[in-house]
């Protein structure tokens, strides 16, 4: 394998199936240097190991800027924009990491989640009735996608009559995020966003309520605990990870279930095993293929190479789920899999914040649709499956399916 290998990795040719390419390189060269569009050079992780000292290793950093790494705001991005993604909790570090965490974490502890459970059924069962006549859907844009979008909207206090935006928003900003040339094509939806985010900040906080976009401004008001920057920042964040994550992860698992029929047997039979079946669908295919950009703030001995300070370092999470040094039979689907420490929500101070919304989400989608679509295979072969563009995301554009 050459010393900087070129992996297509947002190509959706590659993302169909990357694990073959993975398992070559964490085989051969785990710490290994590819290049990005642009001829950028960054280094692939994509051990479990070595996955998993990044994600944790404080010297790998996120915030560039504030470490002398780099200078300006986000590249390809439009002034407010860039500075907005630059204020992002996603992309800080301790201590303004810390300080943008424990405001949100009070409304994501697994008992406050627990309190939606009723409401995620009732648009589970929603979104059902809708299409149960019609004996087939896009399980993406008819189930997958306005499920999570409805349960953030809610939580966030957003009108629902603007669901049809975000989706429009969220992947095209999804899908541009890793890609420099995506991301300044995508500067026009960026600003129509974080000026509707604005507009709506202000109309909440002239008519406050019970929400957490309410709670967050209060919080604002209360000693200059998030400026008006982070407010935005924080719910730009919430809106795409609230919800990105659990389209793909209701889309991965279904055709995961789909290609592996006797898995879905097991469950249909099995209902008490959607908890561990969530979790193996997270590492079998999970909703991010890469975690998000860190940086070496220091020279780091890593897998046997010297990672500069400067450095760009990517986790490849599709490959460390697969490593057969941690997990046996990693390319097997087990639904009853028990030791599954997978890293699709990241590990460290960046763990995601929705992981206990997402899990009840995945748990209560899965377990309806094939409590109540018992029939449900796919309409077309496999082959035809469009993949979303784009080096993060890991997901479809579309899931036909009959029932």
């Amino acid at each position: 394998m050459s010393e900087t290998t070129e992996l297509h990795l947002t190509s959706p040719a590659f993302k169909a199936n990357p694990f073959p390419a993975f398992a070559l390189v964490r085989a051969e060269d785990p710490v290994h240097q590819i290049k990005l569009s642009g001829s950028q050079q960054v280094w692939l992780i994509t051990r479990y190991q070595d996955a998993d000292v990044v994600l944790r290793d404080e010297r790998f950093v996120k915030d560039r800027l504030k470490h002398g790494l780099a200078s300006g705001e986000q590249p390809h991005l439009p002034g407010p924009v860039g500075k907005l993604m630059n204020q992002m909790m996603l992309n800080a570090d301790p201590p303004d990491h810390t300080r943008l965490r424990q405001l949100l974490a009070l409304s994501f502890t697994p008992r406050l989640v627990e309190r939606w459970r009723g409401r995620v059924q009732e648009i589970t069962d929603e979104l059902i009735d809708a299409v149960e006549g019609q004996g087939a859907m896009d399980m993406i844009g008819q189930f997958a996608f306005p499920l999570p979008i409805r349960v953030i909207s809610e939580m966030l206090g957003v009108p629902a009559k603007d669901s049809a935006q975000f989706r429009t928003w969220s992947n095209v900003i999804a899908e541009a995020i890793g890609d420099p040339l995506a991301l300044q094509q995508a500067g026009d939806q960026f600003q129509a966003f974080h000026t509707y985010l604005l507009a709506l900040i202000e109309e909440k906080r002239q008519k406050p309520e019970d929400s957490l976009l309410s709670r967050l401004i209060q919080a604002e008001t209360e000693g200059d605990r998030l400026s008006l920057g982070e407010l935005v920042s924080m719910v730009f964040l919430l809106l795409i990870a609230g919800h990105e994550t659990t389209v793909n992860l209701i889309g991965n698992g279904i055709l995961a279930l789909l290609e592996h029929p006797d898995q879905m047997t097991l469950l249909k039979q099995n209902p008490a095993l959607i908890k561990t079946a969530i979790e193996e669908f997270l590492r079998y295919r999970g909703s991010l293929m890469l975690a998000t950009p860190r940086w070496a703030s220091a020279d780091v001995l890593l897998g046997g190479k010297l990672i500069r300070r400067g450095d760009q370092v990517l986790v490849a999470l599709a490959a460390a789920n697969r490593d057969g040094e941690t997990f046996t039979e990693p390319d097997t689907l087990d639904i009853t899999r028990q030791e599954n420490r997978h890293l699709a929500f990241g590990k460290g101070i960046h763990y995601c914040l929705g992981a206990p919304l997402a899990r009840l989400e995945g748990q209560i989608a899965l377990g309806t649709l094939l409590r109540r679509l018992p029939h449900l295979r796919l309409e077309s072969d496999r082959e035809s499956l469009i993949w979303r563009p784009g080096s993060m995301i890991l997901g479809l554009r579309h899931l036909p399916v009959v029932f």
